[in-house]
């Protein structure tokens, strides 16, 4: 009895979260693979079910098959539970049984759903958790039906299932579509480049779904700016400006590229370059072929992937608020300043070295993986980056060369995603269950040449 006690104390939050994504891909794996999932009712490989089931659990959005030409409505079906139980966490899904059975949840259950949705306290979890259930409730409903006044007239009664399914990918940040049938195979949102309310759509719910339940609960409460929290502020800012330079920056560098914007009439320019600012939040819509992209375009494009949306959201990413304080660490380190300092108040230290410590991990990952695959696939070292970015911002974007992966090439983006969405959050769930000891010993201090 003791024994079975300290194992359960040794069961922290991080690895109920790795634990619990890994057995909700183990289990999208093996429904997959069912011949009920296929559409021509055949067995689909083991590593084609893997890695669509890590990309959905893990919302990312990249295939190795189309998902409208090779799986059934189950199997489309499996996807879409994947992407939600990914998107909201399972945590969160699973204390919808609690809440409707009236029953008290305990506090190490709080401290689950705490860490599920990246929350540094456990006082009013219960709330945020179910406000933020009832608010994707309203939210994907409201972007289905708007999706249903476009998908219903063009698919009949079928178009009601495009529309919860897209609805419900956008606001997860998934970026799976079924429209493979109707626009091509791997054609994502191409057939609507010139259409405002399909895209407006998507691109709410997905800037929805990334703002975080957090900056939601504050919204809710105080539903002014000037009291909302400085952390809120800061996601609201950042996710705007990244938003609104994003797409000038693509306006103006594809504005005359054939493969991409230029193409189009004029006026569904600016649309569809603020379209792919918005999709690279880890949405992996795409409404013009990625391979097209210029190399600046490209760049850009992989910067946007690994900044993501914000902490405790459906998406990806190093998040908002970890690059505006290094930005706020750089200014300061700029100017001489000991402290960081924003709007007069000062982010602690450990703060900024957490922030820090996330970031050279996942840049020295980036670096090392998007090497080996251009090494293992020989090919361009942008192409390589950009698929690397993709999977670990959990984006969902392509380039085109995902469906043509080898097997070890697979396997190493089913690393990445998992890394992408699970790692990640699992870094940020032991920066802020750690304790922080204060040192013992005091070291003498040594100077050292810097630059």
């Amino acid at each position: 009895m003791q024994f079975q006690r300290n194992k359960r104390k040794s069961i922290n939050p991080t690895r109920y979260i790795v634990l619990g994504f890994g057995a909700i891909i183990l289990l999208g794996t093996l429904l997959l693979h069912l011949p009920i999932s296929a559409q021509n009712g055949q067995v689909t490989p083991w590593l084609t079910c893997l890695f669509t089931a890590t990309s959905a659990t893990c919302v990312t959005g990249l295939i190795l098959v189309d998902t409208a030409v090779h799986w059934s409505v189950f199997g489309q079906a499996v996807i879409l539970l994947l992407l939600q139980l990914g998107g909201l966490g399972f945590v969160t899904l699973i204390s919808i049984i609690p809440f409707a059975l009236h029953r008290r949840i305990g506090l190490s259950q709080r401290l689950m759903m705490a860490s599920a949705m990246n929350l540094d306290r456990v006082a009013g979890v219960v709330r945020v958790v179910r406000h933020a259930l009832l608010g994707t409730l309203l939210v994907e409903g409201a972007g289905a039906v708007l999706l249903a006044i476009r998908f219903v007239p063009q698919f009949g009664w079928t178009g009601i299932w495009f529309s919860i399914f897209h609805s419900v990918s956008a606001f997860c940040n998934g970026g799976f579509d079924i429209l493979g049938l109707y626009s091509g195979p791997y054609s994502s949102l191409a057939a609507y480049q010139g259409d405002p309310l399909v895209l407006c759509t998507i691109m709410a719910l997905i800037v929805i779904g990334g703002l975080g339940f957090f900056v939601w609960e504050d919204l809710i409460q105080k539903r002014c700016w000037k009291k909302l929290t400085l952390y809120s502020k800061m996601v609201l800012g950042i996710t705007a400006c990244l938003i609104f330079f994003g797409g000038v920056y693509f306006t103006c560098a594809e504005w005359d590229n054939p493969a991409t914007l230029g193409s189009m009439p004029l006026w569904q320019r600016p649309l569809n370059a603020l379209f792919q600012s918005v999709t690279l939040r880890t949405a992996g819509y795409a409404t013009f072929d990625q391979g097209g992209l210029l190399d600046g375009s490209a760049v850009m494009s992989i910067l946007l992937m690994l900044i993501g949306g914000s902490s405790g959201s459906t998406a990806g990413g190093l998040k908002t608020v970890t690059v505006g304080i290094l930005l706020l660490a750089l200014r300061d380190g700029l100017r001489g300043r000991e402290q960081v300092v924003f709007r007069g108040r000062r982010i602690p230290g450990p703060k900024v070295l957490d922030a820090m410590t996330l970031t050279l991990t996942v840049v020295l990952l980036f670096l090392s993986a998007s090497m080996l695959l251009s090494l293992m696939e020989r090919v361009p070292y942008v192409q390589a980056a950009f698929e690397t970015a993709s999977a670990m911002g959990t984006v969902g974007v392509t380039m085109g060369i995902t469906p043509g992966l080898s097997a070890p090439s697979a396997l190493l983006i089913i690393l990445l995603m998992f890394l992408g969405r699970v790692g990640i959050l699992s870094f940020s769930i032991a920066f802020l269950t750690r304790g922080r000891g204060e040192n013992k010993i005091l070291y003498p201090a040594t100077d050292v040449m810097v630059g």
